[in-house]
């Protein structure tokens, strides 16, 4: 009848759940003795560690960290050695070279070509920016090569809409930018056709290190000098020494407090 046929049904699932991991999620928990949640975080994910990688480069054999030291640091991606996008951004990434210095930041890129392809692309780039800008820009910072693509694989910086000839996926333009301990704290990705903004880069390495060393948050089009939010989690004696202006809201709720954005905040200077 039909309430035996029913509860053959859920016999047969209580059987099936346990080994249909599918349809069973996983629930992680921290194990006693565990160092970090940080390994249950997928690769190139915000809050993750950007892992090492040692490649041949424009600079001769060197590792990711190395590359960056104790600085913040940003990883620029790039499809393939001589495309025009990346040939203009390769050169401005250089002429803002001394704008990175002062917010303490080494860069380096990243292009699946070998190292002596990236080598005669320097000097297209020079070319480039000497027609263009009236002076040279070759880029000065390493290139990796990341021939076998697994660089860009472990970080996801796949374009599936971006495929090469034999209508195989090329590695996205991406941008990581992470802080002195190799954590990512912004990630951006564009599509072939649209070059990077580097005022936009610096705007958002502005307020990663203020918001790095200040309880403090920054709004929409946010640039240095414009006033900050404080974050809702700093109440009390400590919400007070910022000398908060409460906003009125129709919600009765005090949760957007503006700020004076700080003079000054920790940018050490390479030497």
């Amino acid at each position: 009848n039909q309430r035996t046929v029913l509860l053959l049904c859920r016999l047969c699932l209580l059987l099936v759940l346990p080994d249909t991991p599918e349809i069973r999620p996983r629930t992680h928990r921290k194990r006693e003795g565990s160092k970090s949640t940080n390994n249950m975080a997928t690769v190139g994910t915000l809050g993750s560690k950007i892992p090492d990688f040692t490649l041949d480069s424009t600079a001769g054999k060197k590792s990711l960290y190395e590359v960056f030291g104790d600085n913040w640091g940003i990883l620029f991606s790039h499809p393939a050695d001589f495309t025009p996008i990346c040939t203009t951004e390769l050169g401005m990434a250089e002429e803002y070279m001394e704008d990175f210095k002062k917010r303490n930041v080494s860069i380096a890129g990243l292009s699946c070509n070998d190292a002596k392809s990236h080598e005669k692309w320097l000097e297209d780039i020079a070319a480039y920016t000497k027609q263009k800008r009236g002076k040279e820009f070759k880029p000065a910072y390493p290139i990796f090569a990341d021939t076998e693509r697994k660089v860009a694989h472990s970080l996801g910086m796949i374009n599936l809409d971006h495929v090469n000839a034999k209508g195989i996926p090329l590695p996205a333009r991406k941008v990581f930018i992470v802080d002195p301990k190799k954590i990512i704290k912004l990630t951006l990705c564009y599509p072939a056709a649209t070059g990077r903004n580097f005022d936009e880069i610096l705007r958002v390495l502005d307020s990663l290190q203020l918001t790095s060393y200040k309880k403090l948050a920054t709004p929409a089009n946010w640039k240095v000098g414009d006033d900050c939010v404080l974050l809702p989690n700093v109440q009390g004696k400590e919400a007070e020494t910022y000398k908060p202006q409460l906003v009125e809201l129709p919600s009765g709720k005090e949760y957007l407090r503006i700020v004076k954005c700080p003079e000054q905040w920790p940018k050490k200077a390479i030497e």
